[in-house]
């Protein structure tokens, strides 16, 4: 892993692939965020909402994306982020995060961040502005 510092425009970090979305990744989230709608841990709950199954909380991917900047603590911190949900996470779904440096000044890097499921689809695409120390 390089240096943050040292990072041009248009590069990207390397990007992080989750393991396959699981029920037990649903219900610890719960537990750990309080949002126990059933939409997320039971099917039969998901379906009658019109679901096609339970789906992962929108936070729980976007919290995941913050991966990408963990191994860069001692450089900096998330200043600012932003995000947008644009499709469904579901069980058994391999989401792959990604980050490209979008702009910086001397002491702020911009990222262009996302989230794809395992057809390449985005389901959070957002922001990061890193602060660096």
């Amino acid at each position: 892993m390089s240096s943050l510092k040292n990072l041009q425009v248009g590069e990207s970090l390397s990007s992080v692939q989750l393991p396959p979305v699981s029920r037990m990744d649903l219900i610890k989230y719960s537990g750990a965020s309080g949002d126990f709608n059933p939409i997320h841990t039971i099917d039969e709950a998901a379906k009658k909402a019109g679901l096609p199954g339970i789906i992962a909380h929108g936070m729980w991917t976007m919290g995941n994306l913050a991966k990408l900047f963990t191994g860069y603590h001692e450089e900096g911190f998330i200043q600012d982020y932003a995000v947008r949900f644009t499709g469904m996470v579901f069980l058994d779904d391999v989401i792959t995060l990604k980050a490209e440096l979008s702009e910086r000044t001397d002491d702020v890097l911009i990222f262009q961040v996302a989230a794809e499921n395992q057809d390449g689809k985005a389901v959070v695409k957002g922001t990061v502005n890193f602060k660096l120390v």
